[in-house]
């Protein structure tokens, strides 16, 4: 089967120590799926049971990759990234992820 890597965001409220309003967490994962829609759906679902489980918001913010092998696991996270900043999440996106210039599928 295919298979597509996805990029999800999640939003933390800040916690102490950090000095910025949000910590904003940037998760790519591995997904078993037929097409990048397929793929999109497996990850949200996961991306949403994921923030609420750990008490935070998923943005709603997801992009696909079609990976050229095939994978043996399904929705294993493979990189998470966590920044803080003031930016609220409409900000954060334009200016890290959806500044216009990516040549990207709507």
């Amino acid at each position: 089967m295919p298979s597509h890597s996805t990029r999800t965001l999640i939003r933390w409220d800040s916690r102490t120590p950090e000095k910025k309003k949000y910590i904003y967490e940037e998760r790519i994962t591995l997904w078993k799926a037929k097409d990048a829609d397929s793929a999109l759906k497996k990850s949200e679902k996961e991306a949403i049971r994921y923030a609420k489980e750990s008490g935070n918001k998923y943005l709603g913010f997801i992009q696909s990759y079609w990976l050229l092998d095939d994978i043996e696991v399904d929705g294993i996270e493979v990189f998470s990234l966590l920044r803080e900043s003031d930016f609220s999440p409409k900000k954060y996106i334009d200016t890290h992820f959806n500044t216009g210039s990516e040549k990207q599928r709507q």
